[in-house]
Order: structure tokens, then C-alpha cells, then sequence
């Protein structure tokens, strides 16, 4: 939620990226950080998620851990709820690399004000939902206002690949995840999978 280096099959101007699954990573503990990522169904990618009003070193700290969750797992988001913490805040790189530190983004508190009535439909994975993916209908572009780490408060618009990764993890902060939005077809498919996790983790999910 997050995605996963590929969590949909990414067109790029190289090549046609694979699905999430195929390059997922359980990075378990990670080097300079206690947060481990929680798998369905664990109660806090359920829970109600609190705004943050405190934009501290903490929170700075805290988003710096995220990514470095994130990079070790392969992905490219990581919403706060995936990490057990219930709070409005999410991180990505749509580049999925650590080395292209420029393309981070942090979002406090973002909301959707607008979107597009057009929708594209791509197969998608999540870092919660390890070795499972199916195909999600996203709008093809929404605008956002959110607030940044020092609180400032922002606007974008964000199309395409971007797009799919924000309402990703945007649904993260909703206790949405990914399976709830699939149709019939793509549920029945997914639905052996569902069960293994709720059979390997159990009600508490895992850290």
C-alpha cells in the first residue's frame, strides 16, 4: 500500500514492468528503524486513522523510517497504518529507488478534492497482501491538497502512474485496501489467497 517497485503492469518508456509480487521483498526488522510492516489482517489497516497535528523532529524521523521500510520491501508507498501507526501521513517514490532521492514525496493529511471521471483499470499488489495482486479501476487523475512535513499546506494534480499510487495509499488511510475494490471476477480469483493470510497471520495480522 503499500505498492510494491511494480504494483501495477507499469508501462515505462524502457520496458513493461512486472507485476508487484514477482519482485516482492519481506524485509522483516530493517537496519535503523523498529516499524515492520503488518499483512492482512491486522486491525490497524482497519482502524480509523487519526490527522496529524504535530509536525515535529518526530514526525520528520518517523516519515525517514517509512521510507527506508519502503526501499527495503521493494515498493514504491508505504501508507502509516501499513507500519501500525494510525495516522494521515504516507510516503512514496514513484521510482521505487533509494538512489533517486529526489522523486520523495511525503503527504500529511491529504484529502481528495477532485477527480476525473475517467478510470483506468490495472492489476495492482500491496506490501500487506504479500504474493497476491488484481487488477483495480483508479481515476486517471485527481487533484490533492495535503500539508508537507513542516505543515505547510499544498495542492497537486497528479495523472497516471502517480495518480494510481496516491489513491493506493489514500485508501490505506480510509481502511481501505485494494481487495475492496475489485469485482466479482477478480475477488473469486483472489479469494484462496485471502484465506492463507488470514491463516497465516490470524486476526492480530503480523509484524
Amino acid at each position: 500500500r503499500g505498492l510494491r517497485r511494480a504494483l501495477v503492469a507499469r508501462r515505462s518508456p524502457a520496458a513493461t514492468r512486472r507485476l508487484a509480487h514477482q519482485d516482492e521483498v519481506d524485509p522483516g526488522k530493517v537496519d535503523g528503524t523498529d516499524l515492520r510492516i503488518v499483512k492482512y489482517p491486522h486491525p490497524a489497516l482497519r482502524a480509523e486513522n487519526a490527522e496529524v497535528e504535530a509536525f515535529d523532529e518526530d514526525l520528520k524521523k518517523f516519515s525517514r523510517e517509512m521510507f527506508k521500510v519502503m526501499y527495503a520491501a521493494q515498493g514504491v508507498g508505504l501508507a502509516a497504518p501499513q507500519v501500525g501507526v494510525n495516522k494521515r501521513l504516507m510516503v512514496y517514490n514513484p521510482e521505487g529507488d533509494a538512489r533517486k532521492w529526489l522523486a520523495e514525496v511525503v503527504l500529511v493529511n491529504p484529502r481528495i478534492v477532485e477527480r476525473s471521471e475517467a478510470v483506468d483499470e490495472e492489476s495492482e499488489g500491496c506490501l500487506s497482501f504479500p504474493d497476491m495482486d488484481g487488477k483495480v479501476e483508479r481515476n486517471k487523475w485527481i487533484k490533492v491538497e495535503a500539508q508537507n512535513l513542516k505543515g505547510k499546506k499544498l495542492k497537486k494534480k497528479f495523472t497516471g502512474w502517480e495518480a494510481r499510487i496516491f489513491q493506493h495509499e489514500y485508501d490505506h488511510l480510509d481502511g481501505v485496501v485494494y481487495p475492496d475494490r475489485l469485482d466479482a471476477k477478480e475477488k473469486k480469483r483472489v479469494q484462496e489467497r485471502l484465506d492463507e493470510l488470514v491463516a497465516d497471520f490470524g486476526e492480530g495480522g503480523a509484524l
